[in-house]
């Protein structure tokens, strides 16, 4: 095999490394997307909860609270 062989198997490789890449770089935005939708729907549930926890037992139950008598 010659230099000029070798040469053109080397640019070979490096073209298809730089489509792997590419596509990879792709593939991590993607991801990337994903991870922030989520993080923002547990934002949202985590405040849902706080809110309802917040609340007095009463109003989450709709039972009378009781009266002390002393």
């Amino acid at each position: 095999m010659g230099v000029t062989d070798r040469m053109w198997d080397a640019i070979t490789t490096v073209i298809k490394m730089n489509d792997n890449v590419e596509r990879m770089a792709g593939t991590i935005k993607a991801q990337q997307v994903k991870i922030e939708n989520l993080t923002e729907r547990v934002i949202r549930l985590e405040t849902a909860l706080e809110i309802a926890f917040s609340r007095p037992v009463v109003a989450r139950t709709n039972v009378s609270p009781l009266e002390h008598k002393d």
